[in-house]
């Protein structure tokens, strides 16, 4: 895969994560309108720590994407084995399902793990750009991490993949 088209694929998925959540905000308008609880609204669109401590939140983001991308490449990467190959296939979605669940159970409370940048910075910005009522900032002081924080653990993931491998 090229650099240009690497890129393409993060531009991609940040736009399609603004779309969905432009889409949610529509189909709840009138919900947004009546609630006040400016953290649920943005509870809706991006992350937010349950504790602000930049140092341990990135550390979480980065142990639970290294777990998801590692495991993803493991369950969807074939094995040969005596001249036959094995592997999952598309079959591969299920226990990579179970893997996010896992990760949601043990590091969901830290930060909210977004372990991909596009599911926070895609809907952040569309929470921001959004004429919502009542609505929390950006908050750029803590936006970096769960952008960083996946990119960092991605890489160490595949790095120890193709190490290993």
């Amino acid at each position: 895969m090229t650099i240009s088209l690497g890129l393409q694929y993060i531009l991609m998925q940040i736009l399609g994560a603004m779309f969905g959540s432009f889409i949610v905000w529509l189909m709840y308008k009138d919900h947004f309108t009546e609630t006040d609880d400016a953290g649920a609204k943005e509870a809706v669109f991006c992350t937010r720590p349950a504790i602000f401590n930049p140092k341990i939140n990135i550390i979480s983001e980065i142990v639970g994407t290294f777990v998801l991308i590692f495991c993803i490449l493991n369950f969807t990467s074939p094995t040969t084995y005596q001249g036959q190959t094995f592997g999952l296939g598309s079959i591969g979605a299920i226990p990579v399902s179970f893997v996010v669940w896992g990760i949601g159970l043990s590091l969901g409370g830290t930060t909210g793990y977004a372990i991909n940048p596009a599911r926070d910075l895609g809907p952040r910005i569309t929470h921001a750009l959004l004429p919502i009522k009542n609505k929390k900032s950006f908050n750029i002081a803590y936006a970096w991490v769960p952008v960083i924080g996946p990119l960092i653990g991605s890489a160490l993931a595949t790095l120890i993949y193709v190490y290993i491998k």
